[in-house]
């Protein structure tokens, strides 16, 4: 399988790269617009008539439209016959109470635009109630279902299979979390890049997953209770689990 992995940031690639120590790098690759794709294979004998296995890695960038732009790109410079198969966004992100504390990992059943709309008197249109296009990726089921129940499955783990919401601007206040969790009742996780990812997957015709290592509480902005480095410790640890899955034939 060649799967492309795309972070926002450096240490969130880092964690990635760490965590498939079964994988060997192959180098870097620049593209057009100064990204730089780190790129693994994994190079265990295997029949001539296989593919060897390839996660490329990349920090895009903050936010849903450079997450977009870069993912984009990537594909669009893949070097690969035939091209990816499959776009995994993946990052730290908060965590909606109950469904994921700080530490767990979220695997989402659907992507969610959370601010892809537009504000009335009488509350929040989303994008396609506006007739503009969509605001939801909805995830092969059987993949994204898999993915969780092998993270769920360590006993160092917990994780949960839910939708994650992308959002330009983090929640910040209790007023914003109560708003997203009324619109949102299963959403487990808030995040920045998901949504961007997957629309760019979507018009290369590849399937997207995002899987998201929780740091913090959605709620009122309190940074001395986020834990950055337990969750990249786990967005590591949940490539290391998941590096099998990549190893598969497409």
């Amino acid at each position: 399988m060649r799967v492309l992995v795309v972070t926002a940031v450096a240490a969130e690639a880092d964690a990635v790269v760490a965590g498939l120590g079964r994988y060997a790098a192959s180098g870097v690759r620049e593209l057009m617009g100064g990204y730089e794709v780190s790129g693994l294979a994994q190079y265990t004998p295997r029949p001539g008539s296989v593919q060897i296995p390839v996660v490329d890695v990349l920090a895009g960038g903050v936010g849903p439209v450079a997450a977009a732009v870069a993912t984009a790109t990537a594909l669009a410079s893949s070097p690969y016959d035939p091209p990816y198969h499959l776009v995994v966004s993946a990052g730290i992100g908060g965590g909606f109470l109950p469904h994921a504390p700080i530490g767990s990992l979220v695997v989402a059943d659907s992507i969610v635009a959370a601010d892809l709309g537009a504000g009335s008197p009488d509350g929040y249109l989303p994008v396609e109630e506006l007739g503009f296009g969509r605001g939801v990726h909805r995830p092969a089921p059987a993949l994204s279902a898999r993915l969780a129940g092998i993270l769920d499955a360590d006993p160092r783990l917990r994780a949960v299979l839910a939708p994650v919401l992308t959002v330009s601007t983090v929640t910040g206040t209790a007023a914003r979390t109560a708003e997203l969790t009324d619109r949102h009742p299963r959403a487990a996780a808030e995040a920045m890049e998901g949504f961007g990812v997957a629309e760019a997957a979507a018009a290369h015709s590849v399937p997207c997953v995002e899987i998201r290592a929780i740091s913090n509480t959605v709620g009122p902005r309190d940074r001395d209770s986020w834990r950055i480095g337990p969750a990249l410790d786990a967005l590591r640890y949940a490539f290391t689990l998941l590096t099998p899955v990549f190893e598969e034939a497409s």
